[in-house]
């Protein structure tokens, strides 16, 4: 259970409550159990109102609580507190966590396998069957969940969470706050290779992949998404980075801060992304370019080359019957010859 204290608190982390002294004592000691749709929500849920279609949601919400702004503190029903912030959906993230299962900390379990050498900080659990490598570092209120491999010499920081199955190759730094889900690979070999003469009969000459990963942070990376070592170089993820599932980073590629990818997206080797980009699903971006800071790639954007100005970039075609499609590409085809 949740007072409107405790809620007030979490969210003025980002931005004020504005009608926070108005609320008296009573009100400040009301629960919440949990959070709701503004048409589901029970007098024991908090709401809110972030798109002004669901206006009328709001009017017969049955709500505990409804964050709004000021221009629809008036509609909210008289049996529903109203929290005033500018920006519902922002105070909705930051409340959100209060209400979220907690991690059960449990100290190191005895099935993990933990080298001598490695240096494990104040309050750390560490779930059943994990491997811990030598000379490996683990901050103060990590959580590494069961089966997490951690490689020789990588160092994780403080209060990052590790769920299981994930892998951490050898000498990578992770950040604090890190949130790594099921699944993910950081640290594995880069796609590196040499062609020989006949690669159909004497194959492929391997190149050592001799850099690491390194994650700032407050990052959250999905499950499953694979981040690769550096060929030579680093590859470098930089802080408040939200990286979603499915995704594939290969070597040596650079991040900048606040950026975030969704899922399916392919980056290439050796890229460089800028700040606060906006990547959409399944967007295919080329190596060896350079990406400049504030772009937003829509959807299935394939980036062939440097984008150099903040903006937002499209490319593919939207669905349409089949025999219609049919045609455009014949004229596209057909432009392209002239």
């Amino acid at each position: 259970m949740i007072t409107i204290e405790q809620l007030i608190s979490q969210i003025e982390q980002r931005q004020p409550v504005l009608n926070k002294a108005e609320l008296n004592a009573a009100q400040l000691s009301q629960t919440l159990e949990g959070v709701g749709g503004l048409n589901d929500a029970a007098s024991k849920q908090l709401s809110f109102l972030a798109d002004p279609h669901y206006i009328s949601s709001l009017k017969s919400s049955h709500a505990g609580a409804v964050l709004v702004t000021e221009q629809y503190r008036e509609q909210v029903p008289s049996t529903t507190l109203a929290l005033v912030v500018a920006t519902p959906y922002l105070a909705y993230a930051s409340g959100s966590q209060l209400f979220a299962p907690q991690l059960s900390k449990q100290g190191i379990h005895p099935t993990a396998v933990i080298a001598e050498s490695a240096v494990i900080a104040a309050n750390v659990t560490i779930g059943p069957f994990c491997v811990i490598g030598e000379h490996v570092h683990i901050g103060a209120n990590s959580f590494l969940d069961s089966h997490v491999v951690v490689g020789d010499r990588t160092h994780i920081g403080a209060d990052s969470v590790l769920k299981s199955q994930v892998v951490v190759g050898h000498d990578c730094i992770i950040g604090d706050y890190v949130r790594l889900h099921a699944g993910v690979s950081i640290g594995a070999e880069g796609f590196g290779f040499a062609p020989t003469r006949d690669p159909s009969s004497s194959g492929w000459e391997r190149i050592a992949q001799l850099g690491r990963v390194i994650i700032g942070n407050h990052v959250r990376i999905g499950s499953n998404t694979c981040i690769d070592r550096g060929a030579i170089d680093d590859t470098v993820i930089g802080h408040h980075v939200i990286i979603d599932n499915l995704v594939q980073v290969a070597h040596n590629v650079r991040i900048g801060d606040g950026t975030a990818i969704a899922a399916q997206t392919g980056i290439a080797g050796s890229t460089t992304i800028g700040k606060r980009c906006i990547i959409g699903g399944a967007v295919g971006i080329t190596g060896h370019i350079e990406i400049a800071d504030d772009v937003t790639l829509s959807g299935m954007t394939m980036v062939t080359k440097s984008i150099k100005t903040a903006g937002s970039y499209s490319s593919g075609t939207a669905a349409m019957p089949t025999a219609k499609w049919r045609r455009a590409a014949v004229r596209f085809r057909q432009l392209g010859n002239g």
